[in-house]
């Protein structure tokens, strides 16, 4: 991501989100990215509900409500954090509330207190795993599902010694 810090700021939310939604792997989800903020801490996704995201049910598709929140937590992170640490989505789950039958929404958010928080744990620990709740939302607020993704986050230096067995 060192390209990405030669950017203008200005660009920077503008050609993430071309990435998200050109990237092959992100795009056959279904889902877009609507809008990444300007302080880069936020990224929305919008997840139509059409042929494609539909199921035999007639309702959305499991595994595109799923797959939208595959990244953008652990990519926000590695952003905020720098080239220093290691960021991986390591595990998570999903409660479906009710089926989807429209277009839904997901946010984002890693704040400032969030950041301090696991800097702060990384001082007294190698590494740390933090949780993360999505709520995928139609346009009135009703939450459809909800994802819990577990984030690993280390630095580098404690990553490459525990790769190389020491």
């Amino acid at each position: 991501m060192n390209w990405l810090n030669k950017l203008p700021h200005a660009w920077k939310p503008h050609v993430i989100r071309y990435g998200f939604n050109l990237h092959p792997a992100y795009r056959r989800t279904g889902g877009r990215v609507e809008h990444v903020s300007p302080d880069l801490t936020s990224i929305r996704i919008r997840l139509p509900f059409n042929r494609a995201t539909r199921n035999l049910a007639g309702s959305m598709f499991g595994g595109s409500l799923f797959a939208i929140t595959d990244g953008p937590h652990p990519f926000l992170l590695l952003l905020a954090l720098g080239r220093e640490y290691i960021v991986w989505d390591k595990s998570a789950t999903i409660q479906y509330k009710r089926p989807g039958r429209d277009t839904l929404y997901a946010e984002f958010v890693i704040s400032a207190q969030e950041v301090a928080a696991v800097r702060d744990i990384l001082t007294r620990q190698p590494e740390v795993d933090r949780i993360y709740r999505i709520e995928l939302k139609d346009r009135n607020g009703v939450v459809h599902s909800v994802v819990e993704r577990t984030v690993y986050i280390s630095r580098r230096a404690h990553y490459a010694q525990k790769s190389a067995g020491q």
